[in-house]
């Protein structure tokens, strides 16, 4: 028998939130008790009582107070509530941010509902929950990563290094022993390389180690 689940949702979208308690309200283990559309509402409507939510799916982009903002207020609130994260936010360094504020799962609302509805039971029996489109994300950041792979030949970083001091075409070909027409072609050869058309764009890319 599946557990039964108290749920709550803070979605601003009226249109998902309604499909999400139409479809909730069909389970036959969840009972809705509140659907709030900002962290604000859910904090007073959660104070003072002693039926609180077992399970929260909680947007990011909300009026006033975000999703993120909110979490520590909310676990401050209801320390047992098992928080899921339903956003469209994929970045990594949001998803961290929710994991490490509280959130137990992570679910891209572009899932279907179904999926939705996998993600809540299996929260409410003690797992978590990513899509598969988040988990991808989340373990490409721990992939090791490669080395990087150097773009320019060692003769064109002479003539970078040769721009980037500030030194002359001439100056450049005197030191390399070539050709100003040389040193031009390797300039137009290092810009189309790197997909770039100044100096200055050559030289933010040194400065930041992007060559």
């Amino acid at each position: 028998m599946k557990n039964a689940i108290n749920l709550a949702i803070i979605e601003d979208d009226p249109t998902i939130q309604n499909s999400l308690c139409e479809f909730f309200g069909s389970q036959l283990n969840v009972t809705i008790s509140m659907a709030k559309y900002s962290v604000e509402e859910f904090l007073e409507a959660v104070e003072g009582i002693n039926n609180l939510p077992t399970i929260l799916l909680l947007d990011i982009n909300l009026p006033g107070m975000s999703g993120i903002d909110g979490l520590p207020l909310i676990k401050k609130a209801c320390p047992d509530l098992d928080i899921i994260m339903l956003t469209t936010f994929e970045e990594t360094d949001i998803i961290f941010k929710a994991l490490t504020d509280g959130a137990c799962s992570y679910i891209s609302k572009r899932v279907p509902l179904k999926k939705i509805g996998e993600a809540v039971q299996i929260v409410s029996e003690g797992g978590s929950y990513m899509s598969p489109s988040i988990a991808r994300n989340v373990a490409n950041y721990y992939k090791p990563k490669k080395e990087r792979e150097y773009l320019l030949t060692d003769r064109q970083m002479s003539v970078v290094n040769g721009i980037v001091t500030g030194k002359s075409y001439k100056m450049i070909a005197d030191d390399l022993f070539l050709s100003i027409d040389t040193v031009r072609s390797h300039i137009k050869n290092i810009y189309k390389i790197l997909e770039i058309n100044s100096k200055a764009e050559l030289m933010r890319k040194s400065f930041n180690d992007q060559l």
